[in-house]
């Protein structure tokens, strides 16, 4: 059973969303304030965060933070009720995977757990060699892409944004991370280089009734699998 760290200071709320996530299979550990998560995150070990920005004593950014200096790369979603694309961009710099702004519904956050998980999943199969995302194989190892068995070829910039984004299954990549991870501190390309580069990368992972990477307008990019409605 996943465990997750709940964190939101509101007491109805912090009930309503433990008793939603219990009743979809969840261990849940609730925490009211940053402190109280930073230490539940060290003794649980938690498979994800679901982490409010406004809290006491210590605020979800500076919890992220914390968190990601420790070397801890546990799954964290921010809960936030701060919309401005300048809030998001914070808590994703300071070390959050995904974001859900306030309100959201139960079926939404459900959603958003289920793909950070997934996402970790597919780390792990990184580490082993390989990440397989629907009919897409990448063979870390070989330095070799499929589709059904077919030979993807990649230029050597898109076949390292496809690893950023995959190792991050589900996660929101925001362009500012993708410059850093694929092109380094030595050259920060422009949004629209990384789109190009986006874009070159759709059309060599074309298949039928498959979409890799979705776009999530204003912010960056999601490596998700979707099959395509016929």
């Amino acid at each position: 059973m996943p465990r997750i760290v709940l964190v939101e200071d509101d007491k109805s709320l912090r009930m309503a969303r433990e008793c939603a996530l219990t009743h979809a299979g969840y261990e849940v550990t609730p925490a009211s304030d940053g402190s109280s998560a930073l230490e539940y995150a060290r003794v649980i070990n938690p498979d994800l965060v679901l982490l409010d920005i406004l809290l006491p004593k210590l605020s979800g950014i500076d919890v992220a933070k914390t968190l990601r200096a420790s070397g801890n790369t546990v799954p964290i979603i921010m809960l936030t009720a701060l919309d401005q694309d300048s809030d998001k961009v914070a808590g994703l710099d300071a070390g959050a995977d995904d974001y859900v702004t306030k309100p959201f519904s139960t079926p939404e956050l459900l959603a958003r757990i289920r793909a950070n998980l997934r996402r970790t999943k597919s780390s792990e199969s990184a580490h082993r060699g390989t990440i397989e995302v629907g009919p897409l194989l990448i063979d870390l190892d070989a330095t070799r892409v499929t589709i059904n068995g077919s030979p993807v070829r990649l230029r050597t910039k898109e076949y390292e944004l496809l690893i950023a984004l995959a190792t991050r299954h589900g996660a929101l990549c925001t362009r500012q991370w993708l410059s850093q991870e694929v092109w380094g501190e030595q050259f920060l390309p422009t949004s629209r280089t990384i789109d190009t580069h986006v874009r070159r990368l759709r059309k060599a992972l074309k298949t039928e009734g498959w979409t890799f990477i979705q776009t999530e307008h204003g912010m960056g990019y999601r490596f998700e699998a979707k099959q395509e409605e016929q």
